[in-house]
C-alpha cells in the first residue's frame, strides 16, 4: 500500500543575491532612511558647491580699502597693561593703511546694563595717546554684554529699566573722551524689538553728541527664513534675516558683520560665504550707513572655527568678490580686524597686500 503523505509544503521563496530573504515590508525602513539620507545630504552638497562656484571669478578694479577700516581691541588698552611703547608699535603697525575706527573693549556691561568706572581706569591716556600719535583715528568705546535670550542668566533688553541703563552708560564713556561708542550684544535674535527700541534711544544720545554709534551684526541668512528653522530645532537662531539687519543698520552710523565662527571646514567654501553675505550685507545696507565686514585675525580651533579655513586671504577675497558682484563703487565700505591680541604676522600682511593701503609708500 502506499503510504499517505501529509499536505505538501509550499516552496520557499527563492534567496535574493545577498542569501537572505525578507519579508517586503522589512524594506521601508531602509528606504525611509535613503530617503531621509537624500533629503539631508542633497542640500549641503548642494549648498558647498553653490559656496565653492561663489568663490570663483575675477577680482574687480576699485575693491579696495577706502579709508574706513576698523580694529577690535582687546581690554588691556584700558586697564593699565598696554603702556607707550605699546601704542608706539601700534601706531607703526597700522601706519598707511585704511584703518580708522579702533573698537576698544571697555566693557563688559552688568547684566543691569550699568557700567563700572573701574572696567577701564586708563581709558583718558588711551583716547588721549591716539589722537597725539595717530591723528585722524577715532577711539570708540566697545560695550558688550552676553543677553538672556537662551538661558537665564544676562542682560534683558526687554527690561525698560536696563535699556536705560545702557543709554546712561554709553553717555559716562563718552564723557570720558571716546569718539564714539560700538556694542557688541550676543546672542541677538532676529527680529529683536526691543535691541531696536535700545538703538533708536542710543541713536538720539550720539547725534546729540555728534558722534558715531556702530555695532556688530550676526550673519545674514544664507538661505531665506534658515534662522527660524535653526532656531526652532537648536534654540540658537545664528542668523539674522535681510529684513532685521536693514531695520538695524538704518539706526546706526555703522555696522560691522562678524563674517566668522562658520563651521566650515574648507577654505574655498569660507570665502565663497564671506562673497555671499557680503553681497547680502551690501543689499540691506542703507547708502548712509558705514559697512563693514568682518575679518578673522585670530586661530582658536573648535566645531564653530577652524583656522586653517577662516583665513585672513579667503576672507579679503570674498570680500572683494562681494564687493564687485553688488557694489563696487559703495564709497561707505570696509573691514573690520578681529582681533589686535591674536593677531600674526601672517593676518596683518594678507590685510595689507590683499586689502591694499591708502598711503602704500607707508605701509
Amino acid at each position: 500500500m502506499r503510504r499517505l503523505r501529509g499536505p505538501r509544503r509550499q516552496r520557499r521563496p527563492r534567496r535574493i543575491l545577498t542569501g537572505v530573504w525578507r519579508a517586503p515590508r522589512a524594506r521601508w525602513p531602509k528606504r525611509i532612511a535613503l530617503v531621509l539620507a537624500v533629503l539631508l545630504v542633497v542640500p549641503v552638497v548642494t549648498g558647498a558647491v553653490a559656496l565653492r562656484v561663489n568663490y570663483t571669478g575675477e577680482i574687480q578694479d576699485g575693491t579696495q580699502t577706502r579709508g574706513r577700516d576698523a580694529i577690535w581691541l582687546g581690554h588691556a588698552w584700558v586697564d593699565g597693561r598696554k603702556k607707550d611703547a605699546d601704542l608706539d608699535a601700534f601706531a607703526r603697525r597700522i601706519r598707511g593703511t585704511g584703518i580708522r575706527d579702533l573698537y576698544v573693549h571697555t566693557g563688559p556691561l552688568e547684566h543691569n546694563g550699568t557700567l563700572p568706572a573701574a572696567r577701564h581706569p586708563r581709558a583718558r591716556w588711551l583716547i588721549e595717546a591716539v589722537h597725539r600719535r595717530i591723528p585722524g583715528v577715532r577711539v570708540h568705546a566697545w560695550l558688550g554684554d552676553k543677553l538672556a535670550t537662551e538661558s537665564p542668566d544676562g542682560l534683558r533688553l526687554a527690561r525698560a529699566s536696563s535699556r536705560a541703563n545702557v543709554v546712561r552708560s554709553a553717555e559716562q564713556i563718552l564723557d570720558v573722551g571716546f569718539d564714539g561708542v560700538h556694542f557688541d550684544l550676543e546672542p541677538l535674535h532676529s527680529g529683536d524689538r526691543d535691541y531696536l527700541s535700545l538703538l533708536d534711544d542710543l541713536r538720539t544720545l550720539t547725534r546729540a553728541r555728534d558722534v558715531p554709534l556702530s555695532v556688530a551684526a550676526h550673519q545674514i541668512d544664507p538661505l531665506p527664513a534658515l534662522h527660524s528653522v535653526v532656531g526652532a530645532v537648536s534654540g540658537h537662531p545664528k542668523w539674522w534675516s535681510q529684513t532685521f539687519f536693514t531695520e538695524v543698520a538704518r539706526r546706526v552710523d555703522q555696522i560691522a558683520v562678524m563674517s566668522y565662527d562658520t563651521a566650515l571646514p574648507v577654505e574655498s567654501l569660507y570665502g565663497g560665504y564671506v562673497a555671499q553675505q557680503t553681497v547680502l550685507a551690501l543689499e540691506a545696507t542703507p547708502e548712509s550707513t558705514d559697512l563693514l565686514m568682518g575679518l578673522p585675525f585670530y586661530h582658536t580651533e573648535e566645531w564653530g572655527h577652524h583656522a586653517h579655513a577662516e583665513t585672513v586671504p579667503a576672507a579679503v577675497r570674498g570680500v572683494r568678490l562681494g564687493l564687485g558682484r553688488a557694489d563696487r563703487d559703495r564709497q561707505r565700505f570696509g573691514v573690520a580686524l578681529y582681533v589686535d591680541f591674536a593677531a600674526e604676522e601672517a593676518d596683518w600682511t594678507a590685510y595689507r597686500e590683499g586689502w591694499g593701503c591708502v598711503t602704500p609708500a607707508k605701509c
